[in-house]
């Protein structure tokens, strides 16, 4: 990702995949690896004394333990015990992902998941494919953590079971199902910096039919999104704050046993002012417009999941997605996404142990925006099959996936994943597999930039990428730990090509008519490093946390690659006690580079601790309280970019069942 400070609708804004600094930056910190040993941390899906059930990780339900790939989930009490104070956040701590954020809480995100770009990564909400197709991202900073019940984060190569821009992963979100008797929930709350949140829901099943409703509220002020004397004259002193409305719809029905149609509606408004400049004929920028990020996004489904017999589950899938923004000062521009998804995906029972799942996949894009003369689009034919086993302490999982494109053309991709173990409580892997990241609707239509499909001599090729990874877990009683050691090789970077020398002459790396450069397939990446994780329990307290080793690198000049940090770690410890819980969060980020290749400017590292605390004075009814950046340390997430700093919270929640 580029430095953005004109705010994320800069059309021409790279992921961060392909800016790189410093040669022979740090690799693997001792310090880390002794903090990792002193506090025996671990990801949050290894916090619950139960098998968590996965679903990302083969497209159908399976038991944490048998999977050969590295997914995390990130549970109901998880999300609502954290301090995090969005979803990025909350995947940055309990999933090891780093976040780059022009500024505090409802401002542009970028994410990187095992240093791949943010456009490497497929994100999810219930199954539908979400972000915008011009920037090739998903905005997680217009969805509430309130709307959401679960949370999976499949790390390495996944584009074999979910196609285009798998490489670095899959973030899947669920939203709340109804069951059981009608249930009641809501909270509210005040912050600092004149922040104020609250939501609303009920669900339940009634017979055949369940339902599940939820309504969310937030607003803050926050702080101004950039430092004076920043680089780039954007510096605006008024506060950059945001609101942000949102709601949930799931309805289901079941005619017969083992038989379910289902309806599934998301959807989210934000409002945030964020911090840029207006120039003149002489380039003098003026930062004093109201610069806002107007964004809603649309999320619908109609599902359908059935047993036709004792060996065969069918389930099908209509879906459609909006991302609809529009981003400016004293004149705005404005980008939107469409996408219809239809999935038919069968599983089939071979034998005890064994499931076969065959999938149908199809994929419309369209965009449209105030860049485009014409509304590009673009459709997306696949197939999937996919194979897992176990054959006593041996488990096998292994898929195939074909892409028919109609503007990059046909991708076939595949994934191998062994699992072993050799004795009680220890599991051994390994995991081998291909991927893809297509080029985003800018890459191949922005005017002045993109390069459309049937170009000769310049079509753009999708990037590919090569993943393998070990891993080793253990689990005895209440202690559990993790490590997975990976690397990804990725080329045919997608980035911007300059057409002109220092003496302005015209290059001819472009096509004609590209005064200045086009976006072209132009390097490689190498992207390795270790994750640790654990957890240990005693009586009333748990410590739980996670560490990140990233080597993330350009294979062709050795820098590294932009706002990747070579360690990230967080920790949470906990008590429980009755009525009473408490607890602390700590979150550490190294050191980042962050600016053109071959300067040295880099980010130094920062870590904030949040403290909170709860008090259950009825069973339905609890008092919460939050003290976020505690120490009130600076927080600088993006080159002259701030966070907030120390902020408290108090509020009430509500959970009440069988009311």
């Amino acid at each position: 990702m580029s430095h953005v400070p004109a705010g994320k609708r800069v059309t021409c804004r790279r992921p961060g995949f392909h800016m790189v600094l410093l040669r022979n930056g740090p690799r693997t910190p001792r310090a880390a690896l002794r903090l990792f040993l002193l506090v025996l941390p671990l990801s949050a899906a290894a916090q619950g004394r139960l098998d968590p059930v996965a679903i990302t990780a083969t497209r159908e339900p399976q038991a944490l333990s048998r999977s050969s790939a590295d997914v995390v989930v990130i549970d109901a009490e998880t999300i609502r015990n954290s301090t995090a104070d969005s979803v990025e956040d909350l995947l940055r701590r309990a999933a090891g992902v780093q976040i780059a954020r022009n500024g505090g809480p409802g401002q542009t995100s970028g994410y990187f998941v095992r240093g791949t770009g943010t456009s490497s990564t497929v994100v999810l909400v219930d199954g539908v494919r979400v972000g915008s197709a011009t920037l090739g991202q998903a905005e997680f900073e217009a969805l509430s953590l309130s709307q959401i019940e679960r949370i999976e984060v499949l790390r390495g190569p996944a584009s074999s079971l979910y196609g285009a821009d798998g490489v670095g992963g899959v973030i899947q979100i669920f939203t709340r199902r109804g069951e059981g008797a009608p249930r009641i929930t809501g909270s509210a709350a005040i912050g600092g910096y004149r922040s104020r949140q609250g939501d609303l829901g009920i669900s339940g099943a009634q017979g055949a039919f369940d339902y599940a409703v939820s309504l969310a509220g937030e607003k803050s002020d926050g702080v101004s999104a950039v430092r004076p004397g920043d680089a780039f004259g954007t510096f605006n002193p008024d506060d950059d704050g945001f609101s942000r409305k949102s709601g949930s719809l799931r309805l289901g029905w079941a005619p017969a046993a083992g038989h379910r149609l289902g309806f599934s509606l998301l959807e989210s408004r934000l409002n945030a002012q964020y911090d840029s400049a207006e120039f003149d004929a002489q380039f003098n920028p003026d930062p004093s417009p109201d610069f806002r990020n107007r964004l809603k996004t649309r999320v619908a489904a109609l599902d359908y999941r059935g047993a036709v017999n004792r060996s065969w589950t069918t389930s099908a899938q209509l879906g459609h997605s909006i991302d609809d923004a529009e981003s400016g000062g004293t004149t705005t521009t404005r980008f939107k996404t469409e996408r219809d998804q239809a999935t038919w995906q069968n599983a089939l029972v071979l034998a005890p142990d064994q499931q076969l799942v065959l999938a149908y996949e199809y994929l419309n894009e369209r965009a449209s925006g105030d860049a485009f003369a014409d509304a590009p689009k673009r459709h997306n034919n696949a197939l999937v099959a996919g194979y897992s086993g176990r054959f006593d302490a041996l488990g096998i999982q292994a898929d195939v996936r074909h892409d028919d494109n109609s503007a990059y053309g046909g991708n076939t991709t595949g994934r191998l994943g062994l699992s072993y173990k050799p004795m009680r409580g220890l599991k051994l892997r390994a995991l081998a597999g291909t991927t893809f990241r297509a080029p985003t609707f800018n890459d191949l239509f922005y005017p002045d930039y993109g390069i459309p499909p049937g170009t000769p001599g310049f079509e753009i090729k999708p990037e590919r990428g090569r993943s393998f990874e070990i891993g080793a877990s253990w689990e005895s009683g209440d202690t559990r730990f993790s490590v997975t050691a990976y690397r990804n090789d990725v080329r045919d970077l997608i980035g911007y090509e300059p057409n002109i020398d220092e003496n302005f002459q015209p290059l001819g790396l472009c096509p004609p008519g590209y005064a200045f450069g086009c976006a072209r397939n132009i390097g490689r990446a190498r992207l390795q490093g270790l994750t640790f994780a654990g957890s240990q329990r005693w009586r009333q307290w748990e410590l739980s946390g996670n560490v990140e080793l990233l080597d993330a690198t350009d294979s062709d000049t050795g820098y590294r690659l932009n706002r990747r940090a070579a360690h990230q770690e967080s920790a949470t410890l906990s008590w429980t006690e009755d009525a009473w819980t408490a607890g602390a969060a700590f979150v550490f980020v190294g050191s980042r580079p962050d600016g053109s290749p071959g300067t040295s400017f880099v980010l130094g590292g920062y870590g904030v601790l949040d403290l909170r605390a709860t008090w259950r004075f009825t069973p339905q009814w609890r008092l919460e309280a939050k003290l976020l950046n505690a120490l009130d340390h600076r927080v600088e997430p993006l080159r002259d970019y701030q966070g907030l700093g120390r902020q408290a919270w108090i509020g009430v929640r509500f959970d009440g069942q069988g009311l």
